[in-house]
């Protein structure tokens, strides 16, 4: 019997253990810096239509919107509440520009007020003479009677013919809500309407993250604000809005099911060994996993992407089979470290035929999967590692056979009295390949937004909210291509009328370009060429004061700051560095590889047709679907990956070969792992389910399993008493396996769903072949015989 003082110490070592895993967790994140960018999950665009997509699902303005809308309140109360959300929201870093209709002179920035003369459609031939000058003036008296007196009276020294106002209104959407004291408001009255424009990109969701806690915060504040009992609520959509959602939705379930899952395996480890010992000290090996594949991969790369994270701790869960099967194979009397080495050969070949197969990812041209290879091979070389060397040292003398217990005996006789089966894989070979052949069901599933969609009710409410508010579609777009910038505005600015008619046709509701807010330097200059000597127009200025209340030199500033627009260089788009047109500009306006493109973002897009018509009638212009190119990626990436898998099997059987040494007994392995892969791609496949990343990534982690039982089952063919271990071993293996990944495919998130029903149906699946292909011993009478 071990003497207390032994427990202790090994108890002591197993704390210590522990607390290092701890540590070296923290000092992990002291540096890894984890991404959001889903790009690090795709290969490299190749075609046109593919790079423009990588660059708007990340830095488009239509990826980077958040539709607002206030409800629950009186109108009244709801337009003040609007303004105040608005003050909140403009000053904070996470917004590049907020709009709700009630934009004053603060939406042109300091910095470009001495430009509105050219920003402005106003000026022109004749535009500054006396005529019309004596209109304008006359116009201001006007307006200063009026209750736009507090918003033209500032302005009248400088610019009395309101190009400041021009600017702003050339810059207010063509398809704008309904104004309801000063803001927008939805048809009905009932809503109050914003726009919010993330400096987060959309492929940044810890970004939109913090841009929609921001945005709920300043809610709460102008709620507080009111002081009586207002409870109005806010409704946030787009992209981003429902990127927070989904990942909130998606973190709660896991977490939810995880729980139980943790619970559950951690009875099942107590009911099948009788002591705290396995399910406490079985879990430190793969703990050790988790944080040594986190520090290579953070060593590595620096920045790890989140589903490099949920993916590699996904695939080390295979790792806690390796404690389970040292515990199943201790005999009484035996050291730890004796069971620990006979199981060696075995683990080590299956663990090295794995890391192996993951090394093809490095082929594969995507950064998440290179990140992913190197967060599992680490994390599987450490757990097998740590359960060969370190674990037995933690393990006391064993108290209970479990591993040549009473149902163990009973399951092997069973599996003596079924008939040998030699019929079966050919049968099953030829079965899947009918259905894999002729089975009605799509092989791929390309559409990345079923891959996580947000509820029918919250696209509902999307697509009416962007109809009011004018938002850009995030589907299509068109695209100019041009040799610069200069000529890409030009262009652009070319299809004005076109565009207007497309409108006014019903075949789109609205359109943005960059021209809006950058003219080109032609057009800069044809406006600059309209303002008039300063001595010309001081003449007309004292000729249309005449007959009205203005003093001579009014409007001195006036004419310093008509002369001084004239001197000005050209506005380029570098000039808007600094300023919120910066980024909404910046969306419009892309320069890259020596070219250039001007991009037209469309609202209410009804006829896809009429926008290829006019793009075939424009040199370098082109109609994007998003959707298509979307589509086109994922089967470019589909292909890189699979050929990566081709090579992973390829490698996985000459590593099991020179592992066994012999080419029979890895045909034996191979083979029920072969069959229990193409079965459960023939049930996804006849059931008619379309096959994602996500279920890819599950038949990689179900082969992996698959591989493991056979080995082990292969190591036992030898000896009926080390089947029954075996026997004993794998049914605990697979009984938590199916458990935790059961669980996870009752989520109803798809993403989950997927890699919980796949998994756990590959567990089934290679566990019943192994049995009914290699569960029998070839001697087993030989009870005694040792591995």
């Amino acid at each position: 019997m071990p003497t207390e003082a032994t427990a202790a110490r090994r108890w002591s070592l197993a704390l210590a253990w522990a607390v290092l895993l701890a540590l070296a967790a923290a000092f992990a994140g002291l540096f890894l810096q984890t991404s959001g960018d889903l790009r690090l999950f795709m290969p490299a665009p190749q075609t046109p239509a593919q790079r423009l997509l990588m660059n708007e699902l990340g830095e488009g303005p239509g990826a980077r919107l958040l539709l607002l809308a206030l409800q629950g309140a009186e109108p009244e109360q709801l337009a003040e509440r609007s303004r105040a959300l608005r003050e909140a929201l403009i000053e904070r870093a996470e917004f590049a520009w907020v709009g709700n209709g009630d934009e004053g002179l603060e939406a042109i920035p300091e910095a470009l007020r001495a430009y509105r003369f050219v920003l402005s459609p106003g000026p022109s031939e004749g535009s500054l003479d006396a005529a019309a000058l004596h209109t304008a003036l006359r116009s201001r008296l006007a307006d200063l009677g009026s209750p736009a007196s507090m918003l033209v009276a500032p302005l009248l020294p400088h610019d009395p013919t309101l190009e400041t106002l021009r600017v702003l209104d050339a810059w207010t959407p063509e398809h704008s809500p309904t104004l309801f004291d000063g803001v927008w408001f939805s048809a009905d009255g009932t809503r109050a309407l914003l726009l919010a424009e993330t400096t987060a990109a959309g492929f940044d969701p810890q970004g939109q993250a913090a841009a929609v806690a921001v945005l709920q915060a300043a809610h709460a504040e102008v709620l507080a604000g009111q002081g009586d009992g207002a409870t109005d609520s806010l409704e946030a959509s787009g992209p981003g809005a429902f990127a927070v959602l989904m990942a909130e939705r998606t973190r709660g379930e896991a977490t939810l099911l995880g729980g139980a899952a943790s619970i559950g395996l951690f009875l099942l480890l107590l009911l099948a060994y009788r002591g705290l010992q396995a399910p406490l000290l079985g879990a430190l090996p793969l703990a050790s996993a988790a944080v040594a594949g986190l520090l290579a991969t953070a060593l590595v790369f620096g920045e790890v992407h989140g589903i490099t994270l949920a993916f590699g701790f996904t695939l080390i869960g295979v790792a806690q089979d390796y404690p389970v099967h040292l515990f199943s194979h201790r005999r009484l009397g035996e050291p730890a470290q004796v069971s620990a080495r006979a199981l060696w050969p075995t683990l080590a070949t299956g663990v090295g035929s794995t890391c192996v197969a993951y090394l093809t990812f490095f082929a594969s041209g995507v950064p998440g999967l290179q990140q992913l290879a190197v967060f599992t091979i680490v994390g599987l070389g450490t757990a097998a590692l740590t359960t060969r060397y370190a674990l037995p040292r933690l393990l006391g003398p064993v108290r209970r056979d479990v591993g040549d217990g009473v149902w163990p005996r009973r399951l092997q006789g069973a599996l003596q009295r079924v008939p040998r089966m030699r019929w079966l894989a050919p049968l099953l070979a030829a079965g899947c390949a009918l259905v894999l052949l002729f089975g009605p069901a799509p092989w791929w599933q390309d559409d990345l937004a079923r891959l996580t969609p947000v509820p029918p009710e919250l696209l509902a409410r999307d697509r009416a909210l962007r109809s009011e508010l004018g938002a850009p579609d995030v589907r299509w777009m068109l695209v100019q291509d041009a040799a610069d910038a200069e000529q890409a505005l030009q262009r652009s600015e070319g299809l004005l009328p076109a565009l207007q008619d497309l409108r006014a046709a019903g075949a789109i509701e609205g359109f943005d370009l960059a021209a809006r807010y950058l003219p080109s330097a032609a057009v800069q200059a044809t406006r600059r060429a309209a303002l008039p000597e300063p001595a010309a127009l001081a003449q007309a200025l004292a000729s249309a004061q005449a007959g009205t209340p203005f003093k001579p030199g009014a409007f001195d500033a006036f004419l310093a700051e008509v002369e001084h627009a004239r001197t000005l260089p050209p506005l380029r788009l570098q000039d808007l560095a600094g300023t919120p047109l910066e980024l909404r500009a910046g969306a419009l306006l892309v320069e890259r590889e020596g070219r250039a493109l001007a991009l037209v973002s469309l609202s209410g897009v009804r006829d896809p047709a009429a926008l290829q018509a006019l793009a075939d009638a424009h040199p370098g212009l082109s109609a994007l679907d998003l959707k298509a190119a979307a589509e086109s990626l994922a089967s470019a990436w589909r292909g890189q990956v699979l050929w990566a898998l081709v090579g992973a099997a390829l490698l996985l059987s000459l590593t099991v070969w020179a592992g066994l040494r012999d080419l029979r007994r890895a045909a034996r392995v191979l083979l029920p792992m072969a069959l229990g892969t193409a079965l459960l791609l023939a049930i996804l496949h006849g059931a008619g389910v379309p096959l994602t990343l996500f279920h890819l990534v599950s038949l990689v982690l179900a082969a992996g399993l698959g591989l493991d039982y056979a080995l082990f089952f292969e190591h036992a063919s030898h000896s009926a008493e080390i089947q029954r271990r075996t026997l004993h071993a794998l049914l605990v293996c697979s009984i938590s396996t199916l458990l935790v990944f059961a669980l996870l495919g009752l989520s109803s998130i798809p993403v989950l769903r997927a890699i919980g029903s796949t998994v756990a149906l590959g567990v089934c699946c290679h566990f019943v072949l192994c049995l009914l292909l290699l569960a029998r011993p070839s001697t087993p009478t030989a009870d005694s015989a040792r591995a």
